[in-house]
């Protein structure tokens, strides 16, 4: 169960963890996109890590609100639409008096797939998205449960994004956006909130 507290917890965790892989992240990107993933992830994080530090917050929608606010204006690509429209869907659902885990992250993968018209299997962070709200339904998610996800993009070829374009040389390398999702879980994990 989410709460103010363990909300901005896994959120400052996730910051930090992409400020610390943004190099790792951008060398996936330069594989198969742009190169940006890194540093667009590390600015919009450590933007929302300052928001979310600048205030109390009474609800857990108010913090995944700012995050997402914070997301949209200082990530630039994909990335930036596609996090805020998983953070705005999981807030609207906090908003529903649900702080649920399970429901809240169901919210934000509808978020993604409607925003990035993305399905299973097309080598996207929906992947990852789609494989722990699996877990988290059957009370599995673990971080090699993630890791297994992260991977698992590897081998597919890329059907959306700049990456689609490189077709049959997509294949071979990870998805940047699922491998930042995987920190985003991981620091749900670390975060204790399971």
């Amino acid at each position: 169960m989410l709460t103010v507290e363990n909300t901005i917890k896994w959120l400052d965790l996730f910051a930090d963890k992409v400020a610390a892989e943004k190099d790792y992240l951008s060398e996936l990107d330069q594989a198969i996109g742009d190169g940006d993933h890194g540093a667009n992830m590390s600015r919009g994080t450590a933007a929302m890590k300052e928001a979310l530090g600048k205030q109390n917050f009474g609800t857990v929608q108010d913090v995944l609100k700012t995050a997402a606010m914070s997301l949209l204006s200082k990530i630039g690509g994909a990335s930036g639409p596609l996090y805020g429209s998983a953070l705005i869907g999981m807030a609207k659902e906090a908003g529903n008096a649900d702080t649920d885990l399970t429901s809240i992250v169901q919210a934000g993968a509808d978020g993604i797939q409607k925003r990035g018209k993305a399905e299973p299997g097309d080598k996207t962070m929906v992947d990852v998205w789609l494989t722990v709200l699996h877990a988290l339904k059957e009370g599995k998610l673990t971080d090699a449960v993630i890791d297994q996800a992260v991977q698992a993009t590897a081998p597919l070829k890329a059907k959306k994004g700049r990456a689609s374009y490189l077709g049959d040389r997509s294949v071979g390398h990870i998805d940047p956006g699922a491998m930042s999702s995987g920190y985003l879980f991981k620091c749900l994990i670390a975060g204790g909130i399971l």
